[in-house]
C-alpha cells in the first residue's frame, strides 16, 4: 500500500496568498471569466481559509471517537468542496440557496431501521446540486433518491465487505493506476448480456474514454487506453485508494455516471444527521453490534477520512496542470 499524504501536506502549497492568487487567476482566465484578476485577488484568502478550516476538521476527525466522526468528516469535506468551487465559480456563494446542504433524510427512524436500507433525497437548491452541476456536470439531481446500500456499493474499498456480508460482488479489478492495459473477465459479457463488440462500444459510451479492444487472453478481454484517467471524472470506473487500481461495476444497474465524491457527500450527510439527531439508535449501533450496519459505517468513515482529501487534492492539482 502506498503512503497517503497527510492533509496538511496535500494542500500546503496553497498557503501562500501570492501563489494562490496566481493559481486562481489562471483558472478564471482559462474559463474566460470576467474580471479574472480582480476576482482572483478577492477569492485567494477565502480559498486558503476554506482549506485551513477543512484541515482543522480532518485533524480532529482522525483522532475523534467514532460517535462524532461523521460530523467532523462531513464539514471537513464541505470546506474542501467550497475551495474547489472557487476555482470554477468565482462568485461563490452568489446567493444563500447554495449555502444549504441540499439534501433531506427521514426525520424519525423506524423501529426496525436498517442504515443500508435508508435513503436520502436531493433538494432543488443547495450545495450538493451546485457541486454536482458546477464541478461534475451532473444535471437533474433534484428529487432523486439514493439508498445507502447503493452509495456504499460505489466505493471499491468496501467491495470485500459486500462479499463477506452480502455474498455478492459489487465490482471487480481491471487495472492498476500505472497500467494502460485493462483486463475485463469474460464473465462480464454474460453479466451484462452483451457480445464482445457491443461491450466494447458500451464501455466507450459509458466512460467517455477511447478504450480499444486488443485481444482475448485466457479468461480476460484485454483493452488498451492511451490516456491518463482523471480520478474524479472516471465514473463508472472506480479508483481504489489503497491498491491504486481501477474497478468496474459488477452489476449493470450501477453503471451510470455518478462521481464518487457525490456518494461520500450523501453518506456523510446522512451519518452526520443520525449522529446528531438519532442519538439513541446511534449509540445502540455503536455498542450492541446487532446488525451489519456497524462494519460498513466504521470502514466507510475510515476510508472517507483519507480518500476525500486525496481526491480533492488531485482535483486542484489537475487544474494546476491545465491552466498554469
Amino acid at each position: 500500500m502506498f503512503n497517503i499524504p497527510h492533509i496538511k501536506d496535500s494542500f500546503s502549497t496553497f498557503y501562500s496568498a501570492t501563489y494562490t492568487q496566481e493559481y486562481l487567476y489562471h483558472c478564471y482566465r482559462e474559463k474566460d471569466l470576467p474580471e479574472a484578476e480582480k476576482k482572483s485577488f478577492e477569492n485567494c484568502y477565502p480559498f486558503i481559509y476554506y482549506l485551513e478550516h477543512s484541515q482543522n476538521y480532518y485533524n480532529v476527525g482522525f483522532n475523534a471517537p467514532l460517535a462524532i466522526k461523521p460530523m467532523l468528516l462531513f464539514y471537513g469535506m464541505t470546506q474542501l468542496l467550497k475551495a474547489c468551487l472557487l476555482t470554477i465559480d468565482c462568485d461563490y456563494p452568489h446567493n444563500t440557496s447554495v449555502l444549504a446542504h441540499g439534501v433531506s433524510t427521514r426525520k424519525r427512524k423506524k423501529q426496525s431501521y436498517d442504515f443500508l436500507d435508508d435513503e436520502v433525497k436531493v433538494q432543488k437548491h443547495g450545495l450538493f446540486s451546485h457541486i454536482g452541476q458546477v464541478m461534475f456536470h451532473v444535471e437533474q439531481l433534484e428529487g432523486n433518491k439514493y439508498s445507502m446500500f447503493h452509495l456504499l456499493s460505489l466505493i471499491p474499498e468496501l467491495s470485500s465487505l459486500f462479499m463477506e456480508y452480502q455474498k455478492e460482488p459489487t465490482c471487480f479489478k481491471i487495472s492498476t493506476c500505472l497500467e494502460d492495459t485493462f483486463q475485463f473477465p469474460n464473465f462480464v459479457l454474460d453479466q451484462y448480456h452483451m457480445s464482445q463488440d457491443r461491450f466494447c462500444t458500451y464501455l466507450q459510451e459509458k466512460t467517455g474514454l477511447p478504450f480499444k479492444h486488443l485481444r482475448n487472453e485466457g479468461d480476460c478481454l484485454m483493452f488498451y487506453l492511451d490516456q491518463q484517467i482523471d480520478l474524479n471524472f472516471c465514473s463508472p470506473l472506480m479508483y481504489h485508494l489503497y491498491d491504486q487500481g481501477y474497478y468496474f461495476p459488477f452489476n449493470r444497474e450501477r453503471i451510470d455516471y455518478f462521481p464518487e465524491i457525490l456518494s461520500h457527500y450523501l453518506l456523510l450527510y446522512n451519518l452526520s444527521m443520525i449522529s446528531r439527531y438519532e442519538t439513541e439508535w446511534w449509540y445502540e449501533l455503536l455498542h450492541t453490534y446487532t446488525s451489519n450496519d456497524f462494519p460498513f459505517i466504521s470502514k466507510f468513515l475510515s476510508i472517507s477520512g483519507e480518500k476525500i482529501p486525496y481526491l480533492l487534492s488531485d482535483f486542484l492539482e489537475n487544474k494546476k496542470r491545465l491552466v498554469i
